[in-house]
């Protein structure tokens, strides 16, 4: 029985849609859990996942119980990557 190749691509490409969207829904919902902004507030503020990625790993660095001193240094090592996100959040909050 030949394959219909179109139909493939189609459910493949609904699946990888359908399983970006649980995960992003299942990422924002862990970030909310530990910040004061809702599932909602996160998925409209970083709708992208990658975004969502990069929150999480300056979460990370933000709860971490390293000194003061080591999370600036953390957060100023890897600037250029949360920059977007800070000016995200700050944008929020002004």
């Amino acid at each position: 029985m030949p394959i219909n190749w179109e139909e493939f691509d189609q459910n493949v490409d609904q699946a990888i849609t359908e399983s970006v969207d649980a995960v992003d829904t299942k990422l924002a919902s862990h970030i909310s859990s530990i910040t004061r902004l809702t599932d909602d507030e996160v998925n409209e503020l970083f709708p992208e996942p990658a975004d969502l990625k990069k929150l999480a790993e300056l979460l990370k660095i933000v709860k971490s119980a390293e000194t003061r001193n080591n999370k600036v240094n953390s957060i100023i090592s890897n600037s250029e990557e949360f920059a977007g996100v800070v000016l995200t959040l700050l944008t929020k909050l002004t």
